[in-house]
């Protein structure tokens, strides 16, 4: 069950970030291109930064799920094998209790925002645009928790000596 949750959420958000990444390109030959014959348009550069940080976000997500993000694995093998463990969940503890804050603070900074909209296109609300902030720290918090089992797994198959019970998608 877990495993089919995995693949689902991972091809999802692999969609989203390929979705994100095409029409920012778009987005930013369009405002070239017309920039280029003259005629720039006022909103591209507005939607392209807001495109970057939705792929920012979404990406940082995928990025966790596959446990791709700049981590200390050399620190963590250093210590002694009964740390290991403990200190993988510690840190798993800050990095989520860190992006569960980010998702209130978000969540709080839409209520502030509501009725605000973007200067180049006024019909797009700022709430639309900055929702990004707190649902994609629940998704990276939901990504941690899910790759969460097969760190642990590595990491006591380690401990006892034994290979894991199947190969890791991603190095811990």
């Amino acid at each position: 069950m877990r495993e089919k949750f995995y693949s689902a959420f991972e091809r999802s958000l692999e969609i989203i970030v390929a979705i994100l990444l095409i029409a920012m390109v778009v987005v930013v030959v369009m405002g070239v291109g017309f920039r280029k014959f003259g005629d720039s348009l006022v909103w591209y550069d507005e939607i392209a930064s807001i495109l970057l940080a939705w792929l920012t976000y979404y990406g940082a997500a995928l990025a966790a799920l596959k446990r791709a993000h700049i981590g200390f694995p050399g620190l963590v093998d250093a210590l002694p094998q009964r740390w290991r463990v403990t200190v993988i969940l510690l840190a798993e503890a800050l990095v989520i209790t860190f992006f569960l804050l980010l998702a209130w603070v978000g969540f709080r900074v839409l209520q502030v925002l509501e009725g605000d909209t973007l200067v180049s296109l006024p019909e797009v609300s700022i709430q639309l645009t900055q929702s990004v902030i707190p649902i994609g720290a629940l998704l990276f918090v939901a990504a941690q928790l899910l790759s969460l089992p097969e760190v642990l797994e590595s990491a006591r198959a380690d401990r006892d000596g034994r290979p894991p019970s199947k190969p890791p998608r991603f190095e811990p």
